[in-house]
């Protein structure tokens, strides 16, 4: 199993048909103020699965801060069926995880690391611009 697309979007939702609809990619919040709330961050990850890739399989995302501590940890499991594969004899599964009121302490880089099954597939960096330096917080 591979992960195709690993973006970061204001909004994004998968229809019933399975069509992925994206509204607002982005990978730098702009913060008046720290710490900052940002209201909704869509981590859109699309999985490509074949036939053999069939069963249960342990999804883990990180989120760590530019100084390497962990924000966020979301644990869960994704099953896959032997359903219909394409012609390539694969299957493509988009999954949208939106994240409410994540609170950025500091400006910097920040990352979500996703793993499946304890195998590390994609980092997603994010990076945080506090006020210019000198500039009075509010």
């Amino acid at each position: 199993m591979e992960i195709d697309l690993a973006l970061l979007a204001d909004a994004a939702t998968v229809d019933a048909a399975g069509k992925l609809n994206i509204l607002g990619i982005f990978d730098r919040v702009h913060a008046h103020r720290l710490p900052a709330k940002h209201g909704r961050i869509s981590l859109i990850l699309r999985f490509t699965a074949s036939v053999r890739d069939a069963g249960s399989h342990r999804i883990q995302i990180t989120l760590t801060g530019p100084d390497a501590r962990e924000i966020l940890n979301i644990d869960g499991e994704m099953q896959l069926g032997p359903g219909a594969h394409g012609p390539s004899g694969q299957i493509r599964v988009p999954h949208v995880i939106n994240l409410d009121g994540l609170v950025f302490e500091r400006s910097g880089v920040y990352t979500f690391d996703v793993r499946v099954d304890g195998e590390h597939h994609v980092a997603i960096p994010l990076t945080v611009v506090g006020p210019a330096a000198g500039a009075a917080q509010a």
